[in-house]
């Protein structure tokens, strides 16, 4: 039977920031085109693209380009305000990845502004809410560290020039929109615990109101610092790139880097000067997949997310989508259990590259994945299985207790709290010399650790939470001093032919590849228009008490907008499924290259605030 549709609004409810046009429009009883594949029009852009989680962050990286900026100069720009507009999301002390397509070189790139865990932090003496939230939880900060490296490899501006709409947003103010209003008064309570919180968080002693005026001037002022660091070593002769440098140096070595360890130092937390100064952003080898003539490139290890969104094409290359038609419950059940598959493997294998060996290439070959493929029956739901043998692949034993859900002697005898939902946000550029910016940043939960760094206005990714870490001792990513906790975070960028084709990236927290992979399939097998593809009815799968755990309790969420025989098509197969409002899962931002015209063309989800611009 169905399970209520209000089930799922309480599971999912981190997910539903905001009712989308139609779902207003149907509120306020007017008309509605069941038969309109997008309420949205696609947003073409012949000198340049932007789409992000915000209208204000998608029009300071447009400013960028319209400066003469290439796509490296407006995604920083784009990260840095949405730090100030969306500070529940994203920030300069956050994580996140960035997949890049450089023209001159002809070649995709990667890069992991991801930060480890205090090498003094001691799991074993904290609770699971512990590590998720306070003094105890979080990271080293890796998103700026990213923005300087991005800044100095491909780009071409300054940082004072990329900062300066965000400084601008911070110190003199911006309407401060309603999702972040319901994410500051869900905090309440945490912010009144520390000083420096209640002061950014609550300025007049109270939850802003949606639209009001809202600064952050602390924030401001450690911006300023940076660039002040850049200003002062071009001033002094430096090269460009020993400024953006010297910015670095001060935010992870210097002065702002004393003053966040002596934060955490005077209120009992684990972060020295040594977790800063031993941080660096990683250029690595894109993951890469290739799927029905298509090159599909995104976020390796410490994402998740990279290997997840490649094996699941993987998995589904061996059916034929496009004659089961697009939103069938035939497709649906097919993605939903490569889905499955696909984490079974991720949770058991991804981990910190640095600290272990990941089988990258074992589990992306087209063998093991057509080994895998044999737990798919077309006919019925399988239970969530027990991970492969990537290395071994005829290891026909191993895919028999995978099918069984056989529980690996590590997990036994462990129990845990589901994973904590995420909060993230992310954005895709275009610039008019033909680089491509994906990127997708994090604060882990909604405002990472809840706590602001003393007069910083910086809150830390909280990375220590069960989700990035799991909650088995035994287990690669178990929380452990100096290891980077892994991200479902992965920016796609899409070739075809060597020429450019998509770029996309969703926040969602555990459904970031999920969402990716069912519009992937939207767009690649289906050929839908971007904004089609990325409004399009989507589902999502969340396990209890967690994916890293054989024989999970598999439940399944379905945007309400397929038809009745759907359902009962899914239902018929074995599926409880719950419905979720129309609009509710993930906030994926995309750019494709038009086959026919040759024309980009940006999307943006509904399902959030994000906005696409052109010029």
């Amino acid at each position: 039977m169905r399970a209520p549709t209000w089930s799922m609004v309480a599971v999912f409810a981190a997910s539903l920031l905001l009712l989308p046009l139609d779902a207003t429009a149907r509120q306020a009883g007017g008309d509605r085109n069941p038969d309109r594949p997008a309420h949205r029009p696609a947003v073409p852009g012949p000198n340049g693209l932007v789409t992000a989680g915000h209208p204000l962050a998608s029009m300071a990286g447009l400013r960028m380009l319209m400066a003469g900026g290439n796509a490296a100069d407006a995604a920083v720009a784009t990260l840095a305000t949405l730090n100030v507009v969306r500070p529940q999301m994203s920030g300069m002390a956050g994580n996140g990845f960035v997949t890049l397509y450089d023209r001159v070189s002809d070649r995709v790139y990667s890069l992991g502004a991801t930060g480890a865990a205090p090498l003094a932090v001691d799991p074993a003496s904290l609770t699971d809410e512990e590590l998720n939230k306070g003094i105890h939880a979080g990271v080293v900060p890796g998103l700026f560290g990213g923005w300087i490296a991005l800044l100095d490899r491909f780009g071409t501006m300054s940082l004072a020039q990329v900062l300066a709409p965000a400084i601008d947003y911070a110190e003199n103010g911006h309407p401060i929109e309603a999702s972040v209003v319901a994410a500051i008064e869900s905090h309440k309570d945490l912010f009144e615990s520390f000083p420096s919180s209640r002061r950014m968080f609550l300025p007049r002693g109270r939850v802003p109101e949606p639209g009001e005026t809202f600064r952050m001037p602390d924030l401001a002022n450690t911006l300023r610092r940076v660039i002040e660091a850049e200003q002062e070593a071009l001033a002094a002769g430096r090269t460009r790139s020993d400024a953006l440098q010297a910015a670095f140096n001060r935010f992870y070595r210097g002065d702002i880097a004393e003053e966040m360890a002596r934060f955490y130092r005077e209120n009992g937390g684990d972060f020295t000067m040594e977790d800063f100064a031993r941080y660096e952003p990683i250029w690595a080898e894109p993951v890469h997949t290739t799927y029905r003539g298509y090159d599909v490139y995104t976020s390796p290890p410490t994402s998740r997310g990279g290997l997840e969104v490649a094996m699941q094409l993987n998995l589904v290359e061996g059916f034929d989508l496009r004659a089961l038609g697009a939103g069938s419950a035939e497709t649906t059940h097919l993605l939903s259990e490569a889905i499955k598959v696909a984490k079974a493997d991720v949770y058991a294998y991804a981990a910190d590259p640095a600290l272990v060996d990941v089988p990258v290439d074992e589990l992306l070959s087209k063998d093991y994945a057509a080994a895998r493929r044999s737990l798919i029956d077309p006919s019925r739901v399988m239970a969530y299985p027990g991970s492969g043998n990537p290395v071994r692949v005829d290891d026909g034993q191993s895919d028999a207790r995978a099918a069984a859900g056989e529980v690996p002697e590590w997990r036994r005898g462990h129990f845990a709290e589901p994973s904590y939902a995420g909060s993230t946000t992310s954005f895709s550029i275009a610039d008019r010399f033909g680089n491509v910016v994906a990127a997708t940043p994090t604060h882990g939960g909604a405002f990472g650790t809840g706590v602001v760094v003393g007069n910083t206005g910086l809150t830390f990714n909280n990375g220590s939470r069960i989700g990035s870490t799991s909650p088995y001792p035994d287990h690669v990513n178990y929380v452990r001093g100096g290891q980077i906790p892994i991200l479902n975070n992965s920016p796609i960028v899409v070739l075809r032919e060597g020429r450019f084709h998509a770029a996309l990236g969703t926040p969602g927290g555990e459904t970031i590849g999920q969402t990716q992979f069912q519009v992937l399939v939207n767009l690649l097998d289906f050929g839908m228009p971007i904004q089609e593809a990325i409004a399009a009815p989507r589902f999502v799968l969340s396990a209890e008490p967690n994916f890293y755990m054989p024989g999970a309790e598999v439940r399944f969420g379905l945007e309400d907008r397929l038809p009745d025989d759907v359902v009962g098509t899914l239902e018929a197969l074995g599926y409880t499924v719950e419905l979720a409002p129309g609009y509710a899962f993930g906030s994926i931002q995309g750019i494709t290259l038009d086959a026919v015209t040759g024309t980009l063309m940006a999307g943006a989800d509904p399902r959030r605030v994000a906005y696409a611009v052109g010029w």
